[in-house]
């Protein structure tokens, strides 16, 4: 504290400090974990088949929170007439351990990272890093209760094998989808010329899928779409910033026009939130270097803050 009479403390203003995820408190030690929600980068982009640069969401993202990071009682909303966030015990671990060139070892590493959220018995937050990182998030649960896993992307994700690639990020769906513990998947926001041959969407469908693009999902509405994904079920959200129009996001390395825009994802998921228990998310594939002037990063860490904030809402 130096000498500039502030009565009641530092102020601690968005933009000083360390930028953890919403200057929420930082803890190293991964077995002291007491907690709601824990969040994990996972700056991996060795998955990409395009434009790299994901590695540096998660860095990305945490410099953005900051700016929802005024330090008062949580974030009232006077749509909702709600307080989010008031209270909430959320912490940031920092990032687990990427080996470059090293894909196996890194998802290893990812994995270690959720399984110690988990245990300690708090909601997993992944800040990817490309969609691949998604694999070791999704084999984290193997100890768990069944999950259905709901995707907001542009595209499938459900390549099997190529060129005998099958840890890249155009195979986690179909990786979530070969668990036992994974019930269905509900793939939403999969639009126009697609990384999955046709074969892929019968194969997804034919494993339970249930796919909608941008246009159906809109002739739904965010509430026809929730009638469609399983009732009160444990969900794992996964969420590709490419599921967002590069309009508001452009920051991404595989960017596909006719995408969402954020009120319609946050009434989904603050919806999805009611509708059963999320359990664990990850928002991937957010590379800050092409969006100059970091609305993709804000898109990001608004996204996750209010959802977090729906999340503990929900709760009883």
């Amino acid at each position: 504290m130096s000498g500039h009479g502030y009565e009641a403390g530092r102020l601690n203003l968005p933009f000083v400090g360390i930028a953890t995820f919403g200057k929420y408190p930082y803890v190293e030690d991964w077995s002291k974990i007491d907690a709601d929600v824990a969040v994990l980068g996972a700056p991996l982009d060795m998955g990409t088949q395009w434009r790299s640069g994901a590695r540096f969401g998660p860095r990305g993202i945490r410099d953005a929170s900051t700016l929802f990071a005024f330090g008062h009682a949580g974030a009232y909303d006077h749509e909702d007439d709600a307080t989010y966030l008031d209270g909430a015990r959320i912490v940031d671990l920092g990032d687990a351990d990427i080996v470059h060139t090293d894909q196996e070892g890194s998802h290893r590493s990812i994995e270690e990272g959720v399984r110690a959220i988990l245990a300690a018995g708090a909601l997993p937050v992944v800040l990817g890093g490309d969609h691949s990182v998604n694999i070791p998030c999704i084999n984290a649960f193997s100890e768990q209760e069944p999950i259905h896993v709901v995707q907001i992307d542009a595209h499938l994700d459900f390549v099997d094998e190529r060129h005998g690639v099958r840890y890249g990020h155009g195979n986690p769906m179909k990786r979530a989808s070969e668990k036992p513990y994974v019930t269905g998947l509900s793939q939403f926001g999969i639009r126009n010329v697609s990384s999955t041959a046709k074969e892929g969407y019968e194969d997804a469908r034919s494993q339970g899928s249930d796919i909608l693009s941008v246009r159906q999902f809109r002739a739904l509405g965010p509430e026809g779409a929730l009638e469609r994904v399983p009732a009160g079920k444990r969900y794992y959200l996964t969420i590709d910033i490419d599921g967002f129009d590069p309009s508001i996001a452009p920051g991404t390395g595989t960017p596909s026009h006719g995408g969402f825009l954020y009120y319609e994802i946050l009434e989904f998921i603050a919806g999805l939130a009611k509708r059963g228990d999320i359990v664990g998310i990850d928002l991937v594939e957010v590379a800050p270097d092409y969006d100059p002037t970091g609305t993709t990063s804000i898109l990001a860490a608004q996204l996750l803050l209010n959802t977090i904030g729906r999340i503990l809402a929900a709760r009883p």
